[in-house]
């Protein structure tokens, strides 16, 4: 059975972990430590994995209300990952032009 990769693996746990908790499946949680809970789950290669959920608590701000730093958070996200689409998409784009012109190249060779 061919690996699967990791960036693909720790992404269903993640989902995994984050719909249980959504759906209320939170009894196989056990507690770590004041900050963290973990479990055990089965990845996608068939390994048992070890995963923790954190509790972070934000500092306060005296510049913005707690809904206002935490949609600041998701916006600078949300722009993160514009950006690196924004970018894969250039780079496709680049890649294909590329090809096209050595196509262009090779066939006025022949």
């Amino acid at each position: 059975m061919p690996k699967v990769t990791k960036a693909l693996v720790d992404k269903d746990l993640r989902d995994r972990v984050f719909a249980m908790i959504a759906n209320g499946e939170t009894d196989a949680f056990q507690k770590v430590n004041d900050r963290q809970q973990g479990i055990i789950l089965t990845d996608l290669n068939g390994d048992e994995r070890y995963i923790r959920i954190g509790a972070i608590v934000a500092d306060k701000r005296d510049d913005m209300t707690a809904e206002q730093y935490m949609q600041s958070e998701i916006d600078a996200y949300n722009q993160k990952q514009a950006d690196k689409a924004e970018k894969a998409q250039k780079k496709a784009e680049k890649i294909a032009t590329d090809k096209a012109k050595r196509e262009a190249k090779a066939q006025e060779e022949k």
